[in-house]
């Protein structure tokens, strides 16, 4: 295998925000606090604030999380480490996309565990540890219940509702079963797991676990517990939307568009098969779609006694995981770093440092079959990233043995008719109005034999052209990068090693589209 990189902004899918953002613009520096380089970690370990007592609940809930799992011993090293005041992590969070849904899912854990890999060259005295965080508590069942392999949509039909981490894995196994080929540790995990969760932690685990990665599920009571305080704060006082608000508005005013959109509480309730929005109505607290209504002191005691009912939304959510973590950085995409510059002021409020936002890892893979097609039509890397109309226009110029292009006879026609329409108007300038008009009708007539002109050489160039749209078709399926669409097993099934190949092209603070191609 074989790589090539390209800048982000040259590939033309990735928002202005995002790529400023990598260039270190400064009107976006007030969003955020340290960049993205090696050397702002020094100075964010040293803002980091968490307690022995804070280590200690965190150590206990892992330890309860990872019993039944064999731990090899980067793991075991690393949940051991988490007790020390030098040992920080390095966190990626996503969704329980069933067999790990896109490839980026796979790219954003490999580049946390890459940093991590060379934070710990640069600061030898420190230990980095790389967390996949589990949002087991999102019920965007529709977001995570298909995946995309070989070019056909896989889905899991179940009608299970609420915090997708406590669904039953029914149906997983036999959908497993499926496959082209036998993957065990998918067929295990859904098959030996009682929730979604469990699973996901399961096979995450055998995928990563050789290289560290710590797994979390923040469903947790005691994690809860120790959060109070500020679920306490958002229930009451409510301070959370005017800030994201007017972060988002100076946003806005710099050209950027809002990624989240806070409400007044920014939480839901949660119980097994119900996570719907808490809001406030006069001087009650109604959750809604259901009967539930507290007041306040009912409300109160609802979070003492079961904290664990309370779950953050997107806006709550990265405060709860720097609140939880000796956490140092976060590895997001686009949309993730966008929403993220937004929600600073709440950071200062709760006088929680603000992590360093990484940017993940950004891969397109190309197959022996892709790879060798793309040389026998004599595409660049940088060309398969062009616009498809722009580049099937070139490279129809390019193979074509005549000059389709009638550019220079357009110019040589309307000087003609520009020449003509001034030796008319001299004689009767009323006929400068007609000679504009013919001449007009003239460069529609060459339009059309230019319009046949390259379909004719279309048509001799037909499977070339076929090729081409195959190929695009294939890395960019519905016009979508390939790693938001198409699933690991794309290459896994073919090529066990992927994902140590994919570790070793992969760098951690190296932000650009990497090209990752199989050779014969």
């Amino acid at each position: 295998m074989k790589a090539q990189s390209l800048p982000l902004e040259q590939t033309g899918h990735f928002p202005p925000i995002f790529t400023d953002y990598i260039q270190q613009d400064p009107k976006l520096q007030p969003f955020y606090s340290l960049p993205p380089r090696p050397e702002s970690f020094k100075e964010q370990m040293q803002g980091k604030r968490f307690s022995a007592e804070q280590r200690q609940l965190l150590h206990e809930v892992l330890q309860e999380q990872y019993k039944g799992l064999n731990l090899p011993e980067p793991v075991a090293q690393n949940l051991q480490s988490l007790g020390s005041a030098d040992t920080f992590t390095l966190t990626t969070g996503h969704q329980l996309n069933i067999f790990t849904g896109p490839l980026y899912f796979i790219y954003k854990i490999a580049a946390t565990i890459k940093a991590c890999q060379e934070l710990r060259q640069q600061y030898p005295d420190k230990r980095f540890v790389p967390v996949y965080w589990m949002a087991s508590e999102d019920h965007d069942l529709a977001e995570i219940n298909h995946f995309r392999l070989f070019g056909e949509m896989r889905s899991w039909e179940t009608s299970q509702q609420g915090p997708v981490g406590r669904f039953s894995t029914q149906g997983l196994p036999e959908l497993a079963d499926q496959l082209p080929e036998a993957v065990p540790l998918f067929r295990k995990a859904y098959e030996n797991a009682e929730t979604l969760a469990a699973a996901t932690r399961q096979y995450v685990h055998e995928l990563f676990g050789k290289w560290g990665l710590i797994i979390l599920d923040a469903d947790d009571k005691r994690l809860k517990a120790s959060f109070a305080p500020v679920f306490r704060e958002e229930l009451l006082e409510q301070h959370s939307q005017a800030l994201v608000q007017d972060a988002s508005a100076k946003l806005e005013e710099l050209g950027y568009k809002s990624q989240v959109f806070p409400r007044e509480i920014n939480l839901f309730y949660m119980q097994n098969g119900l996570r719907e929005r808490l809001v406030q109505e006069g001087e009650e607290w109604a959750v809604l779609n259901t009967g539930l209504r507290f007041t306040k002191d009912s409300l109160m005691q609802e979070l003492e006694q079961h904290p664990e009912r309370f779950s953050p939304n997107v806006v709550l959510r990265p405060l709860f995981q720097e609140w939880i973590l000796p956490n140092l950085a976060y590895f997001g995409g686009p949309g993730e770093i966008a929403y993220w510059l937004q929600l600073k002021p709440i950071f200062d409020r709760h006088q929680i440092s603000f992590p360093i936002l990484m940017p993940r890892q950004f891969v397109l893979v190309l197959a022996k079959a892709n790879e060798s097609r793309r040389q026998k039509l004599g595409l660049s890397v940088e060309q398969l990233f062009e616009d498809q109309h722009q580049l099937k226009a070139r490279l129809l110029r390019e193979w074509s043995e005549h000059e389709i292009s009638l550019h220079e006879e357009r110019q040589q026609l309307q000087q003609f008719f520009e020449a003509l329409q001034q030796k008319a108007a001299a004689v009767d300038k009323s006929l400068s109005g007609f000679v504009g008009a013919e001449g007009t009708k003239a460069e529609k007539s060459l339009e059309n034999i230019e319009k046949r002109l390259k379909k004719a050489e279309e048509q001799r160039h037909q499977t070339e052209m076929q090729q081409l749209e195959s190929l695009l078709d294939k890395l960019f399926p519905n016009g979508n990068l390939q790693e938001r669409t198409d699933n690991f097993l794309n290459f896994y099934l073919n090529d066990p090693q992927f994902l140590d190949s994919l570790m070793e092209h992969l760098k951690g603070f190296d932000f650009s589209m990497k090209v990752l191609s199989y050779e014969d």
